[in-house]
């Protein structure tokens, strides 16, 4: 087999915008069916991507599986780990939209499913190859901050006014809310870079009028290794702050805005298409140093077609999966944690520390 047969469940924001570009721009993956239950949706992706295959709903996806090597799970979270058990079942391999599941029950049981099918699971947590966090995982990598000591770390909007929709109208059952939305990206990351977390407090409110969930969030992570994380999200910042400010023993590290990567998928740019992927320019680098003796440092470009890179190497060379569901088992065990911190109003400790697992289990 030289290339997979790529099904897309969902045509929302996430299907169309983050995984089916991504997809169609790989050589080794081939768009082969989408199910979507709107009919503008079903019209934008025949529009988008000329003899795909759309389907009105899961089941007929599953009833007629021939061609479909992989399933990617886009649909709203509530039915994450129904759908993915089912696509191990069917004989795919199957990539997750975060958060992975609504529980980390549910995380434990696909697993379990992943394990008993032999077929791979992973994770689609793109903000690893954010250029920023490129950036600071290669600062942490190279020792140039010397022993962190706080790593800060902010997702942070101005939108006062609902949107609506089921993130902020739904309730825990949904994982709707902004912990399980942009926190499920900031735990990873910090997990990524200083591995397993042993307490964990949150403040989590609702700030604007008609939301069902939270919208505003701070969560503190102290990792076993000593390492401070302090996440925030928020939809109600007039003022956001710097997306990641890194506090070592010799050096800082310190850098504002977004990745623009998302910002070009949503505007119609696909990566391969000729132009520069991924990149910002010299005034959007972040500052690295410390007291008066500072500079600024160049951004790494972002790369969200490594993940299914990664992927297709997986399912068809026998590579590294490019995130290991267990990662994202620990990420969902912390943000359980801070839903209890957050209505308790204390401080939990986890019983074993809840982190990155190392290598792959594929």
């Amino acid at each position: 087999m030289s290339s997979l047969g790529v099904a897309i469940i969902g045509y929302g924001l996430a299907g169309a915008v983050f995984h089916a570009p991504l997809v169609a721009a790989d050589p080794r993956l081939r768009l082969a069916a989408v199910v979507t239950g709107s009919a503008q949706r079903a019209e934008q992706a025949r529009r988008e991507h000329p003899g795909v295959r759309v389907l009105p709903d899961a089941d007929s996806l599953f009833a007629e599986m021939s061609g479909i090597d992989l399933v990617v799970i886009a649909a709203p979270n509530r039915v994450h780990a129904d759908l993915a058990r089912r696509a191990l079942a069917a004989g795919a391999a199957v990539v997750v939209d975060k958060p992975f599941a609504v529980t980390a029950a549910e995380a434990e049981d696909l697993l379990r499913c992943a394990r008993d099918a032999g077929r791979m699971l992973t994770v689609f947590q793109n903000r690893r190859w954010d250029g920023d966090f490129r950036t600071v995982r290669r600062l942490v990598a190279e020792d140039a901050l010397g022993p962190v000591r706080r790593f800060e770390s902010r997702f942070e909007r101005w939108r006062p006014v609902s949107k609506g929709g089921w993130r902020e109208l739904g309730g825990p059952a949904d994982a709707a809310g902004i912990l399980y939305d942009l926190g499920s990206h900031l735990v990873d990351q910090a997990l990524t870079l200083f591995g397993p977390v042993a307490s964990v407090y949150s403040e989590l409110a609702r700030r604007r009028a008609g939301v069902g969930t939270d919208d505003d969030m701070l969560l503190a992570l102290t990792h076993t290794g000593g390492v401070r994380s302090h996440l925030w999200a928020s939809a109600v910042a007039p003022l956001p702050g710097p997306r990641f400010r890194v506090l070592g023993e010799r050096a800082g590290y310190e850098v504002h805005g977004l990745d623009p990567q998302e910002s070009a998928l949503r505007a119609g740019r696909r990566p391969g298409d000729g132009t520069p992927w991924g990149e910002v320019g010299e005034a959007e680098y972040g500052v690295l140093g410390a007291g008066d003796d500072t500079a600024r440092y160049p951004t790494l470009p972002g790369d969200y077609p490594a993940f299914y890179r990664a992927t297709a190497a997986a399912v068809l060379d026998g590579a590294p999966i490019p995130v290991d569901p267990v990662d994202a088992l620990a990420g969902l065990r912390i943000l359980e944690a801070a839903r209890e911190s957050a209505a308790k109003g204390v401080v939990v400790t986890l019983g074993g520390a809840s982190g990155a697992a190392g290598p792959g289990l594929w």
